[in-house]
């Protein structure tokens, strides 16, 4: 298989007990649209907590350790073809500066300034000549300029595959990055993902797929040409959606996690994608538990709650866990939460698995 190439014994031995552990988990898949009976394993980016971010070899790895869902991130090429890449700035996570030296440039990219190597720059054809690298230092570096970039068709023929190989149902959960820029310049995300969606017959509410974004007005525009279902992403509370910033609508996305603000989120989207940070208050004598009135108010409102990122590195664990993902896993189940995002899905499968069992 593409995700144990290349890795230690040890490696090997988690890939083989994740794909027993997937093996048992797989009596059926839980709908997007139905509610599910236990929380999703979404493969955030895959599984880069082994293999570099946003590559075949990563999803791949990811399905078999058990995801429901792999997270492709979604760019565009200059002639129009979607790419899974994390940012359109694309030197940190591939070759780009080495093969195209001379292509460094600087632009506004949701109202920041950017220099570097930039997607829409680059042919389908130029984009296919570079390797992933992972983003990350202290992650593993050992597979840097093996693998190629995929493109969101590989990426679903990869769903598709998987799906007939494992028999079950392998979902996908594309982003669109930076939506506003990208039609700002005549590169439009959403055309060409419906077109694509449709041709793989993922064009109605139960498909396994979830269409995410940080901004709103594109999920909204995506509403009224596809029916599969969406999820609005939140950020930090006091900043706004880009599109919001642009359009001078006032609204942070504090302001959408209100009673107001989800009822209209609900008009559209099926889902909310929180931060881990949203979901966690600080009473007297705790180092930070989770809210569980937030993810009532969030499911009285009719809308799912996914939770991103979960990371086994310690700084990355909500305190109070002593370091153990799988306790923080688990506190996380405990409070309702319909799924998560995992940088180790191996990780997350296992705490499902115990979480299933305990309640």
């Amino acid at each position: 298989m593409l995700g144990i190439i290349g890795m230690n014994q040890e490696m090997i031995s988690r890939h083989v007990l994740a794909l027993c552990l997937t093996l048992l988990l797989s009596s059926g898949f839980v709908s997007a649209e139905s509610p599910p009976d236990s929380p999703l394993v979404i493969g955030h980016r895959g599984a880069p907590g082994y293999l570099p971010e946003h590559t075949l070899a990563a999803y791949d790895l990811a399905i078999d350790q058990g995801a429901d869902f792999i997270e492709p991130d979604l760019v565009i090429s200059k002639d129009g073809v979607l790419f899974a890449r994390h940012e359109n700035e694309i030197s940190g996570t591939t070759d780009v500066a080495e093969k195209f030296s001379g292509r460094r440039t600087r632009k506004v990219v949701d109202g920041r300034a950017v220099s570097g190597w930039f997607s829409e720059d680059f042919t389908a054809v130029e984009l296919k000549t570079l390797r992933a690298r992972e983003r990350l230092p202290f992650r593993n570096q050992t597979h840097n300029g093996r693998f190629p970039i995929p493109t969101l068709r590989e990426v679903l023929e990869l769903a598709r595959r998987k799906t007939r190989e494992t028999g079950r149902t392998v979902g996908i959960y594309p982003e669109t990055k930076h939506p506003t820029y990208f039609r700002s310049i005549g590169l439009p995300l959403e055309e060409p993902l419906v077109k694509l969606l449709r041709e793989f017959g993922h064009d109605n509410p139960g498909a396994p797929v979830f269409i995410q974004s940080f901004e709103t007005g594109n999920l909204r525009a995506l509403k009224q040409r596809i029916r599969t279902p969406l999820v609005q992403l939140l950020w930090r509370p006091g900043r706004r959606p880009f599109d919001h910033a642009a359009t001078g609508d006032p609204r942070t996305y504090g302001d959408l996690l209100t009673q107001e603000g989800l009822a209209g989120i609900a008009r559209y989207a099926s889902g909310i994608g929180l931060p881990k940070k949203w979901l966690l208050s600080a009473p007297a004598g705790s180092a930070g538990e989770p809210s569980n009135a937030l993810v009532e108010m969030i499911h009285r409102a009719g809308l799912r709650v996914h939770v991103y990122t979960f990371r086994n590195e310690a700084r990355f664990i909500a305190a109070g866990d002593k370091q153990d993902p799988r306790s923080e896993y688990l506190r996380f189940f405990r409070m309702g939460v319909d799924g998560v995002f995992s940088d180790y899905p191996d990780t997350a499968v296992a705490a499902r698995e115990a979480f299933l069992k305990g309640r």
